[in-house]
């Protein structure tokens, strides 16, 4: 099985990049799966049911998100009756929605779970105990992937080496710097500390660089804007044997008109 899974889709000028190059990349990778963190997809600040809809048009099939995900509260309106459409498992459990979800796909049985980290982030339950707690319903799936959403490398990594040969692939996202580290660990997970950005080249995180600078310079707070122009998309792909399920190869992937 092929799966692409692309890094955080940032605003519109995110969602243009997916409509432009995402159908390309299906073509030529043989896609059966197409993952994205939405989290960034409306505005630069969390997900509404119109941006879902029209990202599933260009041919994203599931959701994971991550610490902007309440920040429109469109999402309350349908997170719980979209089942294409996770958040972190580890937040609090009266938050609505849910944090892992089975599919099958060609006939195996799939399961995404996305997790977010502590470092550096707002207080949440510790990823490795809930997703410890969680594995016993979910180790029959032919596949298991895992969306670790955080600021930390060292976190990402220290996850990944603690479920290697528990999980399929564990993908980094939210800082939004694609990473040339993808590989397969001794027991057979694959892994990529950040699967990079989906949105406008000249940006910072796919910000206009003006605002951020400004910031930089006067230690005050400005109004982010989501940056414009030239757009490009970064995932990574996961190739899986049709037998066995072992991951064959894990690979960066980057693509814009420039």
């Amino acid at each position: 099985m092929n799966i692409l899974f692309v890094g955080d889709i940032v605003g519109r000028a995110g969602r243009r990049a997916v409509r432009v190059f995402l159908n390309d990349l299906i073509e030529k990778y043989e896609v059966d799966f197409v993952i994205a963190n939405g989290e960034n997809a409306a505005g630069g600040f969390g997900i509404t049911k119109k941006v879902a809809e029209e990202l599933y048009g260009y041919g994203i099939n599931f959701f994971t998100m991550g610490n902007h995900t309440w920040d429109n509260k469109d999402i309350f309106k349908f997170i719980d009756q979209d089942p294409n459409l996770i958040r972190p498992l580890n937040f609090p459990r009266n938050n609505p929605g849910r944090g892992w979800q089975t599919l099958e796909i060609n006939s195996k049985k799939v399961t995404v779970v996305n997790l977010i980290g502590q470092v550096y982030m707002q207080g949440n339950d510790s990823p490795y105990h809930k997703f410890m707690e969680l594995h016993p319903k979910i180790k029959d799936s032919d596949l298991i992937l895992v969306d670790f959403h955080a600021e930390a490398t060292g976190e990402k990594m220290a996850f990944a080496r603690a479920v290697d040969g528990m999980v399929t692939a564990v993908i980094g996202t939210h800082t939004h710097v694609q990473t040339n580290d993808a590989q397969v660990f001794p027991e057979g997970t694959a892994y990529i500390t950040d699967a990079g950005l989906t949105g406008a080249v000249d940006s910072i995180l796919g910000m206009k660089p003006d605002k951020m600078v400004e910031k930089m310079k006067n230690s005050l707070p400005v109004r982010y804007e989501v940056g414009t122009g030239e757009v490009k998309i970064e995932a990574c792909l996961l190739k899986t044997d049709a037998e066995t399920n072992a991951v064959k190869q894990i690979m960066e992937i980057k693509k814009n008109n420039l």
